[in-house]
């Protein structure tokens, strides 16, 4: 066969291929096979380069845990943690290559968390020493009356690894149903406005009511890490958007194509004119191709694109969700405990677009070494969460800021949870250069008594009675 400068002949192929096996290997390798390995050992190297000056640069972070607890009249939407989490995006740093492989930077990363001991719940954060005065002034920004404390990891205590003899755990990450492009149920969607005034059912109620149910042994953990990110994640929410609308893809045949026709069409408009003819027929039938098939989606379609071009429209932030039922062997009820957090998090799932639901469960193990392969799992789910890793586990994906503030965001006034710590006041050092009025002790004088020493002298009377010379003042 010839291909021009190439001869093809496809009984040297087959001839080739006829050979020993370790014969064709060699040649094959001769032949420049070797440059696939190289390519597979340079990358697995800068892999474990990478991976290696990561964990150098991490070394010196100190990681602290802040408490917040808010004031009990709160009328603030989710809206503020909305504005939070933009605040907090501003930390995202881009590496280039010499930070990336010499030094090894990481992007640092927050945890948002809510935990019920017993019934007692309380929001916390999560973050890098470096970046506590960021997650201060955001949160001071939106609640200027809460209180943030530093407390210690409530983790500490806790067992690393199972099976253990006091405490069994259930554990889960929560993954998106479907493309990260398509959105979850967000806060503006549990408004109601029955009346004149639009009344928020804020979704936290359902969230907190289910960790307070705990009893005495039980603890319920519920961590969200975000990573912030750039917005690379947008391009392929705009590529999904394009497959639903049917929009048509340009390759590199259809510009091939179009260099190659556009003479032929040259020489059939010259013909024509030269020859006084009408166009071709197929010229006249020629009408132009549709750029999408926008015109022919269902109305439940074309709500799903306008709410996919409404989260890009908005901060993403990396995300992690995982959530940990946790409690003594002796009341570890996990029809209860799971059921109820699951039921919680359901409630952010938007049927006709994307939905949260538990994977990696450590009660969904079967078959071979069920028991071993379960208390492994439990124990690197454990870990997981102690450590707040964002990468154990399932992907992480991308939620916007109005996404993130709905799931995780401090609850209403009028969510009636008794047991959620809140703030009386907000509590501050006393400004600088403040003026004190200085205040003397009074001083107290003795009732003068003459006394001639030499005819001339004179003292003071204490009170038992003796005199004294000036020295001795007393002062009350």
């Amino acid at each position: 066969m010839d291909l021009g400068i190439f001869y093809f002949d496809p009984n040297t192929v087959v001839a080739f291929l006829a050979r020993p096996t370790l014969n064709v290997l060699v040649d094959l390798m001769a032949l420049g096979g070797w440059l696939i390995f190289v390519f597979l050992f340079l990358r697995a190297g800068l892999f474990i380069l990478e991976g290696y000056k990561g964990v150098s640069y991490m070394s010196d972070w100190k990681w602290v845990l802040l408490a917040i607890d808010i004031p009990s009249l709160n009328v603030q939407t989710p809206m503020a943690v909305e504005q939070l989490f933009n605040h907090l995006s501003g930390s995202y740093e881009s590496p280039n290559l010499s930070e990336k492989f010499r030094t090894g930077y990481k992007q640092r990363w927050f945890s948002f968390e809510i935990i019920s001991i017993e019934g007692y719940i309380q929001f916390l954060v999560r973050t890098e020493e470096s970046l506590r005065d960021l997650v201060e002034a955001a949160i001071y920004a939106q609640y200027p009356d809460a209180e943030i404390t530093e407390v210690e990891d409530y983790t500490n205590d806790l067992p690393n690894s199972f099976p253990n003899k006091e405490y069994d755990i259930w554990a889960a990450d929560f993954v998106l149903s479907e493309h990260h492009g398509f959105p979850l149920r967000t806060y503006r969607e549990f408004e109601h406005s029955i009346s004149k005034d639009t009344v928020l059912k804020d979704p936290m109620g359902t969230f907190l009511e289910s960790f307070s149910r705990l009893g005495p042994g039980e603890q319920m953990w519920f961590q969200m890490i975000v990573e912030p990110t750039d917005n690379s994640w947008k391009e392929s929410v705009i590529a999904k958007v394009k497959e639903i609308i049917g929009e048509a893809k340009k390759s590199s045949f259809d510009l091939v194509h179009a260099v190659l026709d556009s003479p032929l069409k040259l020489l059939e408009a010259v013909g024509d004119q030269v020859f006084s003819r009408e166009a071709s027929a197929s010229k006249k039938d020629d009408k132009p191709a549709e750029p999408n098939k926008i015109r022919y989606l269902t109305p439940g379609q074309s709500k799903l694109v306008e709410s996919m071009e409404e989260k890009i429209n908005k901060v993403g932030l990396k995300t992690k969700l995982r959530g940990i039922y946790l409690a003594r062997k002796e009341v570890f009820r996990q029809d209860r405990g799971v059921a109820a957090l699951i039921g919680a998090i359901s409630q952010f799932n938007r049927p006709n677009a994307n939905s949260l639901e538990p994977a990696l469960r450590t009660d969904y193990i079967a078959y071979f070494f069920k028991e071993y392969r379960t208390n492994f799992h439990k124990t690197i789910m454990m870990n997981a969460y102690k450590k707040r890793k964002i990468k154990t586990g399932e992907n992480p994906y991308v939620l916007n800021i109005e996404e993130l503030a709905t799931i995780w965001h401090f609850p209403m006034s009028h969510v009636k949870t008794p047991l959620v710590q809140k703030a009386e006041g907000k509590r501050s050092e006393p400004p600088a250069m403040l003026p004190v009025e200085t205040v003397l002790a009074p001083v107290i004088e003795m009732p003068r008594e003459e006394k001639t020493v030499d005819g001339r002298t004179s003292g003071y009377k204490t009170d038992s009675g003796a005199i004294t010379d000036d020295s001795d003042l007393k002062f009350g």
